[in-house]
């Protein structure tokens, strides 16, 4: 699950310890208990599910978010987002560790991973952006299909339809459903794809690369859980496959995914609209009371845009807070998850909390390169054989269990959450149906195209 802000939202707000101490706390509770609790399994009977303890801090976060006993305030809302957006640093780093052991296979799949990608960047517009054509959704389709939606499609569909277009709400309409129900979704569904091993797990993992951290983590833990022997692999081509779609995606998007969809809009609205002008012009008389719903529609927009623009402006937290209390919950997880706490695991955050003020001091000095780009390459090189001390440091890193991490995360992404939840029931029940078609679209076809590729190339 993903942090940033849209980019329609230039306001950012500074925070202090009193907004951050208490999610900080709520998030401790939270994670450490769902931690303890563990895992879920459910039999299906055409295959099983694994509910996983990201996913159970995911829905306690977000019930503790929306819940009006005792309301979480706006600001702690906007606080847990933006330290989900540094936990994702973390998970990156920790996931760079599982890249370099992993980089023979990756390099043997190397055409497959490529090949994968297609399913991801064109796999929504195949069958999501029909059937929001035939739920009738308008040129929000546009917006809302052609890819998962994550942070880059706002600077994309803004700048070629603009911030009140009807294509951008459809954006806004995926990124909300994705945040709120993409990681719950995308675990059930992988879970109950892997379990029926029908496909290769690398092939899994390549298509568990959606393009959103939280996600992809989600999806990687299902995946592990079908075929734990194969978890190094698995982590770290999924964590390869999401790189490679962050990076392509903008660059596709733009050229292809984004004009593909819109063109294929209008293939398939061509006949209502060719009935349109053949019915010839329409009067323009109108009705005091078309007129008066005029005046009402408008200032819904105008107040809907207000708390978009309210509930998404970014809290900008000091790095070294966001980064204590971080590490903090993180070790606390971790240790649940080791069952006690060992100076491997501390030295195992001591690495990777290097790993990224090193990554952020070079994207602060090139201005160009993100550091998440910088956390995945310098990670991937120094746990490969080929770094001296490569050794030693996977042995520390691989004390720190993955998915204490994703636990964190999506805890304080669900403490974040209650502010989107009014957006979403403006947007209207359509998003749900297309956004459920367009995760399961993006992860199946992907992960088809990469099963065939990886026996094409193996």
């Amino acid at each position: 699950m993903s942090t940033s802000t849209n980019t329609s939202t230039a306001r950012t707000d500074k925070a202090d310890t009193r907004l951050t101490l208490p999610i900080a706390a709520l998030a401790f509770v939270i994670a450490l208990a769902v931690q303890f609790i563990g895992q879920a399994k459910i039999d299906l009977g055409i295959g099983a599910i694994i509910i996983f303890p990201m996913v159970w801090g995911l829905i306690l976060g977000l019930l503790v978010s929306i819940q009006k006993f005792k309301p979480l305030g706006l600001d702690l809302q906007r606080v847990a987002a933006a330290l989900v957006g540094v936990a994702v640093l973390l998970l990156v780093a920790r996931l760079a560790f599982n890249i370099g052991p992993s980089l023979p296979s990756l390099i043997k799949a190397g055409p497959a991973l490529l090949l994968q990608e297609v399913g991801h960047l064109l796999g929504t517009i195949v069958l999501a952006l029909p059937l929001a054509v035939l739920l009738r959704m308008g040129k929000a389709t546009v917006g809302a299909t052609f890819s998962l939606d994550r942070e880059p499609s706002f600077a994309m569909v803004s700048e070629k339809y603009g911030p009140d277009s009807d294509q951008y709400r459809g954006v806004l309409a995926m990124y909300v459903f994705g945040t709120l129900f993409g990681a719950i979704f995308i675990t059930l569904l992988t879970s109950l794809v892997a379990n029926w091993k029908i496909f290769d797990p690398l092939a899994l993992a390549m298509g568990a690369g959606v393009g959103s951290g939280s996600m992809m983590a989600a999806s990687a833990a299902s995946i592990i859980a079908a075929y734990p022997a194969d978890q190094e692999a698995i982590l770290g081509m999924a964590a390869v496959s999401n790189l490679i779609t962050t990076i392509l995606g903008v660059y596709v998007g733009i050229y292809i995914a984004l004009p593909v969809a819109d063109k294929f809009y209008k293939v398939l609205t061509r006949n209502k609209e060719n009935q349109k002008v053949a019915a010839g012009p329409v009067p323009q008389v109108r009705s005091e009371a078309e007129l008066a719903h005029d005046e009402v529609q408008a200032e819904e927009n105008r107040r809907f845009r207000e708390e978009v623009a309210r509930s998404s402006a970014a809290m900008k937290l000091p790095l070294w807070l966001s980064l204590s209390v971080l590490t903090v919950l993180g070790v606390g997880t971790a240790a649940v998850a080791a069952k006690g706490l060992s100076l491997s695991i501390l030295a195992g955050y001591g690495i990777m909390l290097a790993l990224v003020l090193v990554s952020l001091l070079l994207a602060k000095i090139t201005r160009k390169i993100s550091a998440i780009v910088f956390i995945t390459t310098i990670g991937a090189y120094i746990s490969s054989p080929w770094f001296f001390g490569s050794g030693v440091l996977n042995e520390a890193v691989k004390t720190v269990d993955f998915l204490s991490i994703a636990t964190v995360m999506l805890t304080l992404a669900g403490l974040s959450l209650g502010k989107d939840i009014p957006l979403l029931r403006n947007i209207g029940w359509k998003i749900i149906p297309v956004g459920l078609v367009a995760i399961t679209a993006s992860f199946l076809l992907s992960t088809v195209i990469a099963e065939f590729a990886l026996g094409l190339w193996h």
